[in-house]
């Protein structure tokens, strides 16, 4: 099984070669994590991981859902009910099963992720599968024993420099407050991420806008539930944070009368509001939270066009996250007009916009982010979060926006060891890419090393301000 070094690279003789020089000179750069889903306690306790189960399938979506699609089920992934019936809690059981069905993922991402973990961290170059299951899982089990194998000597041998997490912005931030004072050299900083207080729609919306309110000792109005954002928004950038990162159902905004914004407000965080209103005042506080980045200075991330937990059953036995998030259809020339009518041509504001709609990225937003100084593109997310969607990004964005009006690569996952495997993906797919540029003649080979070191490594840290 053992990797193979031109893995990814262009299959044409000549462009290989040349991909092969732009990727040498990335290989080795630093890693920058912008935005991501870790667990901010891993870096400031330095646990040791418990099983490979718990490392490689129970935190990983890519994986769960995959199984789930072929009828295993989550009780069978050691994942827990809501009810609190019975699950499997042996790990090594979670783990045969994961190598009996191994064969689902050939062709994926997630298989380039996990055989580059495996292989590089771990040593192993088999292949998983029912006959070695039990050897692989002791192998990987006796090297997490290992004081190197700990979230903090990890983060210093994937060469990490600096990495985001993605924190509710109710949390308290305590682990992040631990890193900062526990004397570590790793960078590890907080991401505000409001949701559970702007959506209408969420579970314990109401009670979660009085407890923010609460928390910075506000009014229960509108104008104190912004104080209440603002205060807390501090909050993240004192403790390193410089992005913010909304996930909407859509990217529609609206720029209301203040009055109007209060109204709706007061309607909403009473519960007396309807779908209409929640899309709205989602809409509404998209372009809020643009006004206070231009006075704060944090980043803004939209994560719009996913239909949240599509399968009730799931969502009422195991709740939210477990994989049932669909890809829709998302409008942004339209829906983001309100907000770039009062933001668009502000160089304060960072605006980084991901979609899971591919169509729009040719048709709307490589125009947008070719035209509007606020705006950025954040790469291939998700679903395309894999090499033939980061080239399909390529192709679609490069002749209208540039490359400079994209920001790197962001890993976006929970599953840490695959991070320096997402990484090396993007910047493989990015020298190919680059590589036929060359041997196109539409850029020559000295261009292309300075761009393919941007994309690795120089637009995320610039575009995130890190």
């Amino acid at each position: 099984m053992a990797l193979h070094p031109d893995r990814l690279l262009p299959i044409e003789e000549s462009a290989r070669a040349i991909a092969r020089r732009l990727y040498d000179g990335v290989a080795g750069l630093p890693i920058v994590s912008p935005h991501g889903h870790t667990d901010p306690a891993w870096y400031a306790d330095d646990p040791a991981f418990p099983d490979p189960a718990a490392l490689f399938v129970k935190p990983d979506h890519y994986v769960t859902r995959m199984l789930h699609s072929q009828g295993v089920k989550l009780e069978a992934l050691g994942i827990a009910r809501r009810d609190g019936g019975p699950v499997e809690a042996d790990p090594r059981a979670i783990w045969r099963l994961f190598a009996q069905n191994y064969f689902l993922f050939a062709g994926t991402p997630s298989r380039l992720w996990f055989e580059h973990s495996v292989e590089t961290v771990f040593g192993i170059s088999e292949r998983l599968g029912p006959g070695n299951a039990d050897a692989l899982y002791d192998a990987i089990s006796a090297a997490l024993a290992k004081p190197q194998m700990r979230p903090r000597a990890l983060y210093k041998r994937f060469g990490i420099e600096a990495i985001a997490t993605t924190d509710s912005a109710l949390d308290d931030l305590a682990s992040h407050r631990a890193v900062r004072v526990s004397g570590w050299a790793g960078r590890v900083v907080p991401t505000y991420r409001p949701d559970a207080a702007v959506d209408p729609e969420a579970e314990g919306f109401a009670v979660n806008v009085r407890r923010l309110v609460e928390m910075t000792g506000n009014r229960l109005d509108w104008q104190g539930y912004l104080a209440a954002h603002r205060a807390r928004r501090a909050y993240f950038k004192d403790l390193g944070a410089t992005a913010t990162d909304h996930g909407h159902p859509s990217a529609r905004t609206e720029n209301l009368p203040q009055t109007e914004a209060a109204s709706l407000f007061e309607r909403v965080a009473a519960g007396r509001g309807n779908g209409a209103d929640a899309e709205t005042f989602r809409a509404q506080m998209l372009t809020e939270m643009a006004r206070m980045s231009i006075d704060d200075g944090l980043v803004m991330q939209i994560h719009p066009g996913s239909f949240r937990n599509h399968n009730p059953m799931l969502f009422s036995a195991f709740g939210k996250d477990m994989g049932a998030d669909i890809p829709q259809r998302t409008d942004y020339v339209r829906a983001l007009k309100p907000l770039l009518d009062a933001f668009g041509n502000d160089p304060r504001l960072t605006l980084i916009l991901f979609t899971l709609d591919e169509t729009a990225y040719s048709r709307e937003l490589a125009p947008l982010a070719g035209h509007y100084p606020a705006l950025m593109l954040g790469p291939a997310w998700w679903f395309f979060d894999s090499p033939e969607g980061m080239r399909r990004f390529r192709e679609a964005t490069t002749e209208t926006a540039g490359f400079y009006n994209t920001v790197g690569f962001n890993d976006d996952t929970r599953a840490y060891l695959s991070i320096p495997a997402r990484h090396d993906m993007a910047r493989r797919v990015d020298c190919a890419w680059l590589a036929r540029l060359v041997a196109d003649h539409r850029l020559d080979e000295e261009e292309a090393h300075a761009i393919a070191r941007d994309l690795a490594y120089g637009l995320a840290k610039k575009a995130y301000r890190l």
